[in-house]
């Protein structure tokens, strides 16, 4: 994508966008509730910034953390805000985890999602929260309004095949979850959520949906389609904005119901640790152990990892 203030204005749409989609929230996952206590917090891709600002903004206790390949971020931020220019393809050297780590529509930037995800459990927190919201980059429709023969879905199934000879596949975001249970997260969860590519629906909510939908399609069309066709399909640049003229008539065309899937994946890494066996035992009363993981009560057996940061509080009562 280009670094111009046309996609920077588009990134902080893209941004409205997910606040219409969870209810003016920043994300669902606890760590989003006003009254929880983050402390380090990694945001994937933080193009403008604007997720870590207001996260920082809503959370004045944590350590905010924002990553992205380019210098587009604001000069004034708040205080517990900061970014760092880094390429999450390669090895990550942070010296201490994430209580939180966020990862938005990435899809279309990162090369080998296993990797990645593995470089987001082994750099959080136990106990701590991941969290994906990405879309599929091939649009549907539930009733098959949008065909193969659609300008719409012949782009997709282009632009996948263009990304793939770039040497990145676009994944397929309800394998997100399988994926993240493999290296070791548990709890995970998966939502889908349907961005409509207009205001074809009834309902209110997905109509307004569907109008910032638009918006954020229609600007990122050209400026997503244009190097990776030219570059890897052999396609000019008359080619490219001659077919994305019948891709936006597609787009706008209230007749043809398609929409994004956009999937929402919050995970959390729990220390499943075996090597260590904490049998809890106690006479002349009852023993209660407390962590992130729960409660345990006397006899309890559990495995655990002897970690001092894991272990919170005893109390013989």
């Amino acid at each position: 994508m280009p670094n111009d203030e046309t996609e920077n204005n588009r990134l902080d749409l893209q941004h409205n966008l997910f606040l219409l989609t969870f209810d003016n929230k920043l994300g669902l996952s606890p760590p989003n509730l006003p009254e929880f206590k983050t402390g380090r917090v990694l945001d994937l891709g933080t193009g403008t910034g604007i997720w870590a600002i207001d996260y920082a903004d809503e959370h004045p206790e944590s350590e905010v953390i924002g990553v992205d390949l380019s210098p587009i971020q604001p000069e004034f931020v708040p205080p517990n805000v900061k970014f760092e220019i880094d390429d999450i393809d390669e090895e990550w050297t942070y010296s201490q985890p994430f209580d939180y780590i966020h990862s938005r529509m990435m899809n279309v930037s990162v090369k080998n999602w296993s990797e990645y995800i593995r470089k987001v459990f082994e750099n959080l927190t136990p106990g701590g929260y991941a969290e994906f919201q990405d879309v599929d980059v091939l649009m549907q429709s539930d009733d098959n309004t949008l065909t193969e023969d659609h300008a719409l879905r012949k782009w997709g199934v282009l632009l996948a095949k263009a990304a793939q000879e770039h040497g990145t596949r676009f994944i397929e975001t309800n394998r997100l979850s399988h994926l993240m249970t493999k290296v070791g997260f548990v709890e995970v969860k998966e939502t889908p959520f349907k961005w409509p590519t207009n205001r074809w629906p009834k309902e209110r909510k997905y109509k307004e949906l569907g109008e910032w939908s638009n918006l954020n399609t229609s600007d990122l069309l050209e400026g997503l389609s244009m190097a990776l066709f030219t570059r890897c399909l052999g396609w000019t640049p008359d080619e490219v904005r001659v077919f994305l003229i019948d891709v936006r008539k597609d787009l706008n065309n209230p007749k043809i119901h398609a929409y994004w899937s956009m999937y929402y994946s919050p995970t959390r890494y729990l220390s499943q640790c075996t090597d260590t066996l904490l049998v809890v035992q106690f006479t002349g009363g009852s023993l209660t152990f407390r962590d992130w993981m729960g409660r345990y009560q006397a006899g309890d057996q559990f495995h655990h990892q002897l970690n001092p940061v894991n272990f919170v509080e005893v109390e013989v009562t």
